[in-house]
């Protein structure tokens, strides 16, 4: 079992394993309703973002602060395994964040949101959002097992990753509400197919919605936060 989030590794686990990994997902899931419950009675739709490193889920939040500008209060909590460098390019943008640093843990959990959470309120003069981006620890494994409290699961994959990535990490597109295929500027220079991405990704989930966005050249960004808008006013 990993020591960092208690996936299985082989089939040879015993049953006490089991159970404490069964433990861990319950006490997890009971923390995440906390958690929801705590983001509704802040005025906020939480969406928690789970890709691959570098897939770019920081450029994205930038660009999309640079669009919103006051237009709703935002505010982001910011996972990594160490360093605050994300936290500072959001932090640069005049909106409140927190970074959650791990120490190894190759995702975020309910109880380490719930501080974050609870930081994040407090940098706000009236503890009211609109709107909350948990970026995860950057790896398509882990996260898709740790319920957050988040409202949407947003699943990131860079047309520099390559175009099976839904084929080879099922488990996290099965859970998923919102599928972006990111990077697509850089279509023309990489072989990525975008047809077997998302033929892919809804024969693991028919109901997922798919995205496409190119953010530093502002492709897609009007769907993106079309989307946004929906979710903040549904």
């Amino acid at each position: 079992m990993c020591d960092s989030c208690g996936c299985h590794v082989n089939d040879q686990a015993d049953k006490k394993t089991i159970d404490v990994h069964q433990s861990l997902l319950a006490a997890n899931d009971a923390q995440a309703a906390k958690n929801k419950a705590h983001i509704e009675a802040m005025g906020a739709v939480a969406i928690n973002m789970i890709s691959s490193p570098g897939s770019g889920k920081t450029t994205l939040l930038e660009h999309t602060l640079d669009r919103v500008g006051n237009r709703w209060k935002i505010g982001v909590i910011e996972g990594d395994i160490e360093t605050e460098r994300d936290a500072e390019r959001i932090r640069k943008k005049g909106v409140p964040v927190v970074q959650l640093t791990t120490g190894g843990a190759c995702h975020l959990d309910a109880p380490l949101v719930h501080k974050g959470l609870h930081a994040l309120e407090h940098q706000s003069k009236t503890g009211k959002f609109d709107l909350i981006f948990i970026e995860n620890v950057g790896n398509l494994v882990c996260p898709a097992t740790f319920a957050l409290g988040e409202h949407e699961r947003l699943i990131l994959v860079s047309v520099p990753e390559g175009s099976d990535k839904p084929a080879k990490y099922p488990t996290t597109f099965h859970g998923a509400d919102t599928f972006m295929i990111t990077k697509t500027d850089l279509l023309p220079y990489f072989d990525f197919s975008v047809a077997e991405a998302e033929q892919e990704a809804l024969r693991l989930n028919p109901e997922l919605r798919i995205l496409k966005t190119g953010a530093p050249t502002g492709l897609g960004m009007d769907d993106w936060l079309n989307y946004l808008d929906a979710l903040i006013t549904d």
